[in-house]
């Protein structure tokens, strides 16, 4: 839905705020005053990058930029305005001058909590940098004062520089002591929870991980996520108050535990494919016996409901009048043996582009559960994996916390596939390939939206993901098929080139505000659960890239080489590998796709 723009009001606004100010004796401080008058604004013309500022989606630029090396750019999408605040000390009851310089359509300046009015500002159009202006004074109490910019919801990027707030400081005391007491609490193969003392004068805290400052909170413990199993890590806190940042903290150290569900069974780096097993389509069929051993883990496509919201999956090889060279069920059976008897992964996929899956009560929960159980233990597969697609997963309009989903084929999904998980035991492979619109979109938007009219799919994967990351074997996105996506450098990335591969991945294994709330956070996922998802040919679907290309990509997320214009916000060398659609069209390609991985990871 689209938001009405503000009423045009401000230059009325702005003739009454000039008429004020010439009244004598509220023209301006006295000298006295302005000499103890100061630029209260941390890193006002973002030359320290967002230092002391919190944004929701912002980032800093080299150009355009009004003075120094640096600017700020900002761009709204879906609910978020892009909006970067921060907030300041100042005095009670007195009088100061908010500035900044901005470029863009609607770009606003403005202040809050001022205690007494509450003031903003903005440009309705500014190709060049324009400067805007406003006042305050500070109420009887006030000693703390919020200042932001933002944009307006879908008019694009807005830049803004040299931010400053003038008037007298505020008094900022000293920085607190160091916290004490820092000690672990549970450790898992994923996470490890910090507990530590409170520390008098602190309004917040903020953590450390190998040196790194990964995050801050205001109480005394935090559970730190996204962390590779069986590794060490080392952390520190410090405390923060007005005046500034503590010494950091003595030393902590863990080992996370072995990963989830013990050893997965695959590959330092894993090949994925899709083997057509029901249907042989352009591409021709592949018997499994033919499958080459660079296949890791080979996903049967497909099984499919016997109608959308039954939750009965049935798995129909493919009939002699399509695939005239199929084999036999005792040979297909005997050839998924031999895969195993070498190391290999062999799982029954749901869904697919016709298999709709809805499992929208409680009893489709449990048919899903007993028919996939069936397939699972006539061929003797070693797990399961989700391909739902089209209108499998939505979200209903209350439901907007993906921590604590509340629609039906969510929740029973979840519940279905931990009951799986819990019957089978540790042994369990369990894969996901989404597409990016269930996933990555959800940077920008989630299910309807704060206002609704948002599609009700948006980001609905994301729960499911999230409740399952430590019973998740691999997420590989379906990196094809894709419209442009909005990566964390606030730019929209298209299908063609290494770029998009690269900040897709990015996303998964940095994680991302949902909605562009910066209070709800999609964790990383490790490297090791994450596989790119690619089509094996130009037959196999839009997207498509060159071995040129693949290489490009696994360079810059595992070396951190060939990274072009996007910037990574990490180096993975544990990126567990690639997905393809599928072993049939790499087989009719020549194997093109498998080659450049074996070529690749030795």
């Amino acid at each position: 839905m689209e938001r009405s723009r503000p009423l045009a009001r401000r230059p009325l606004l702005a003739l009454l705020t000039a008429t004020a100010l010439a009244v004598p004796g509220m023209t301006a401080l006295s000298s006295a005053a302005r000499a103890a008058d100061a630029d209260l604004v941390r890193n006002g013309g973002f030359e320290s990058g967002l230092d002391g500022w919190t944004c929701t989606a912002g980032t800093t630029v080299t150009s355009p930029v009004r003075s120094g090396t640096a600017a700020l750019k900002a761009t709204p999408a879906g609910a978020d305005n892009a909006r970067c605040a921060q907030t300041v000390t100042v005095r009670p009851d007195s009088q100061y001058t908010l500035s900044g310089h901005v470029r863009g359509t609607y770009v606003y300046l403005g202040a809050s909590g001022t205690g007494t009015t509450d003031v903003s500002t903005w440009a309705q159009s500014a190709p060049d940098w324009q400067q805007l202006t406003t006042t305050f004074r500070t109420g009887p109490n006030t000693t703390k004062v919020t200042v932001y910019t933002h944009g307006w919801y879908g008019t694009g990027a807005y830049h803004a520089d040299d931010i400053s707030l003038t008037g007298p400081g505020g008094e900022t005391g000293q920085p607190p002591a160091a916290p004490e007491g820092l000690r672990t609490g549970t450790v898992t193969s994923s996470s490890v929870a910090l507990s530590w003392s409170p520390v008098p004068g602190a309004t917040g805290y903020a953590v450390y991980r190998d040196g790194t400052r990964i995050r801050t909170v205001t109480g005394t413990s935090t559970t730190v996520t996204g962390l590779t199993p069986s590794t060490a890590y080392a952390f520190q806190v410090t405390a923060v108050n007005d005046a500034g940042e503590s010494a950091r903290s003595a030393t902590v150290t863990a080992t996370t535990a072995e990963g989830p569900g013990g050893d997965p069974g695959l590959p330092a780096h894993a090949l994925v494919g899709y083997l057509h097993a029901s249907f042989a389509n352009g591409s021709g069929y592949t018997r499994m016996a033919d499958v080459p051993d660079s296949w890791d883990v080979i996903d049967l496509a497909f099984g499919e409901p016997t109608s959308v919201t039954s939750g009965d999956i049935r798995f129909e090889r493919c009939p002699v009048s399509e695939c005239p060279n199929v084999e036999s069920d005792a040979e297909f059976k005997a050839a998924i043996k031999a895969k195993q008897a070498a190391g290999k992964k062999v799982l029954i996929s749901i869904g697919g582009q016709n298999g709709q899956v809805q499992l929208t009560t409680a009893a489709a929960r449990d048919t899903f559960v007993s028919s996939v159980s069936k397939i699972i233990d006539e061929y003797g597969l070693d797990g399961l994996d989700i391909d739902f697609e089209g209108h499998s997963l939505s979200l209903n309009a209350d439901d907007t916390d993906f921590k604590n989903p509340k629609t039906p084929v969510i929740v029973n999904l979840i519940s279905a596939l931990k009951t799986l998980k819990a019957k089978y035991g540790d042994d369990f492979v369990l894969t996901m390939a989404p597409e990016t619109f269930f996933v990555q979109l959800g940077y920008q938007y989630y299910g309807t939206g704060k206002w609704g009219g948002q599609d009700p799919r948006a980001g609905a994967y994301l729960p499911v993901i999230h409740a399952l990351r430590d019973d998740l074997t691999l997420l590989h996105v379906q990196d094809y098929n894709s419209g442009p996506i909005m990566g964390l450098d606030n730019q929209y990335h298209s299908m063609g080139g290494a770029d998009f591969h690269i900040a897709m991945t990015d996303m998964l294994l940095t994680g991302f505000p949902v909605a562009g709330d910066a209070n709800n956070v999609f964790p990383p996922l490790r490297p090791d659960q994450v596989a790119i998802g690619m089509p094996a040919s130009t037959n196999a679907g839009n997207g498509h890239v060159s071995p040129a290309e693949v290489t490009k990509t696994l360079n810059c997320l595992t070396k951190k080489t060939d990274c072009g214009s996007y910037a990574t916000h990490g180096t993975w060398p544990a990126l567990r590998g690639l997905m393809t659609w599928s072993i049939n069209w790499d087989r009719y390609g020549g194997w093109e796709f498998q080659r450049n991985f074996d070529a690749y990871f030795g």
